[in-house]
């Protein structure tokens, strides 16, 4: 007779296994402007202007259009040097029509200058370690030799420490962005399409800026693949326990596309590492208008209890034991009353899926029996309305407990 393995046994669960609390990685606070990207403050929502810099009434509005929704970094894109001068202007008319932004210059391609330059007029420069000294590719080469390494880790550091200097001497803050695609050439030859080349790109500016005492820094290592991109932070995460650093790190899935699956996509990448606990700020990037993004960042954000902007609506799928139309009247729910912040609102087609399904909601909407809606305080059922009444009923609940403010 065939003898069955016996059970695994079964252990009473430890406080911490219950926890449902995202423990964020301790990191280093670094100020931009009158914002704080990590030392345990609010993950930063940042999103970035697609208009050419040299418009400058165009990108003064565009990047209030941006901050008025809930962005709290801005970034432009500086390709030259008129663009970087233009900065100067954007910053003087901002702060005169509007108010002081914290903003972040894009530098690729050579820009030691612009660089310089630009870092007089924003908060932070954004940097990526694959352009920022061009490698001219040889045909036929299959390494790079330790010299050939160390010549070119000196022309980085020539051209980086004035930038470096710049910054710790005005209390700015530098971006090192790694992107998958665009990989110094004796990366991939040495480490391949990887992240650990990413990893080591970054390493290597970071190593120069400690040198010269600068840690203002914030990283990120981007990829428009979800996979490759959680390997590359991990993977930094790893490196930078290892080494004794705390940076803060700028999550996002890059050329995330489009639509839905533009927002599945950065969700997949974005909202796995943060509820590993890692992540100080965001950008949602999509093919689409910029301020497009910000909603997106908001709901990952809220989704994982990271931040609270907006109602948390809870409701039901919809079955055979729905009592109204639940689409709608959702829809209903959500138009009196997304402007509040801070609440959780339940919204229950039956007894069934009611009380004990939004057992966390500060209020319920239940249909309880044909015609009739009742209206929940946590567990405690308050009243029975006509369903023609609900929503405004659910309105005058909200307005006795002193927690509805009118919308604007």
């Amino acid at each position: 007779m065939q003898t069955l393995p016996s059970p695994p046994s079964l252990s009473t669960p430890t406080e911490a296994e219950f926890d449902t609390t995202i423990h964020r990685r301790k990191t280093r606070p670094v100020r931009v402007g009158d914002v704080i990207i990590g030392g345990g403050a609010p993950v930063v929502v940042q999103s970035m202007i697609n208009e050419d810099t040299l418009d400058i009434e165009g990108s003064v509005a565009a990047i209030r259009r941006l901050h008025e929704m809930g962005c709290e970094i801005v970034r432009v894109t500086v390709p030259s040097m008129a663009h970087a001068k233009a900065l100067a202007d954007i910053r003087e008319k901002l702060e005169k029509t509007y108010r002081r932004v914290p903003l972040v210059a894009d530098v690729h391609h050579n820009g030691m200058k612009i660089a310089l330059e630009v870092a007089k007029h924003v908060d932070k420069v954004r940097i990526n370690p694959g352009l920022y000294v061009f490698e001219k590719p040889q045909s036929g080469r299959t390494e790079y030799t330790q010299a050939e390494f160390e010549e070119i880790g000196s022309k980085i550091r020539e051209t980086l420490e004035p930038l470096v200097v710049s910054l710790r001497e005005q209390n700015k803050a530098m971006r090192i962005g790694v992107n998958h695609g665009s990989l110094a050439e004796r990366m991939l030859f040495t480490y391949g399409d990887t992240p650990e080349g990413m990893v080591e790109s970054a390493l290597e500016f970071i190593h120069i800026c400690e040198s010269l005492d600068f840690r203002n820094i914030v990283l990120s290592l981007k990829a428009s693949r979800v996979p490759v991109m959680l390997a590359a932070y991990r993977l930094m995460v790893k490196r930078m326990n290892e080494l004794g650093m705390d940076y803060p790190l700028h999550l996002g899935v890059t050329e995330a596309g489009d639509g839905e699956y533009g927002r599945i996509k950065s969700t997949a990448g974005i909202g796995t590492l943060l509820a590993e606990g890692i992540g100080d700020t965001i950008r949602v990037s999509l093919t689409e208008a910029p301020e497009k993004e910000i909603p997106v960042c908001y709901s990952i954000l809220q989704a994982l209890g990271l931040r609270k902007t907006m109602v948390e609506y809870v409701a039901c799928p919809s079955c055979g034991r729905t009592l109204f139309n639940l689409e709608d009247v959702l829809h209903e729910v959500r138009e009196a009353t997304k402007h509040l912040t801070g609440l959780d609102i339940a919204v229950m087609g039956c007894i069934v899926n009611g009380p004990g399904e939004m057992a966390d909601a500060d209020y319920g909407y239940v249909g309880k029996t044909p015609g009739y809606i009742s209206l929940y305080r946590g567990r405690e059922e308050i009243k029975k309305v006509p369903e023609d009444q609900g929503v405004a009923e659910l309105i005058n609940l909200i307005k006795a407990d002193d927690r509805w403010v009118d919308p604007e």
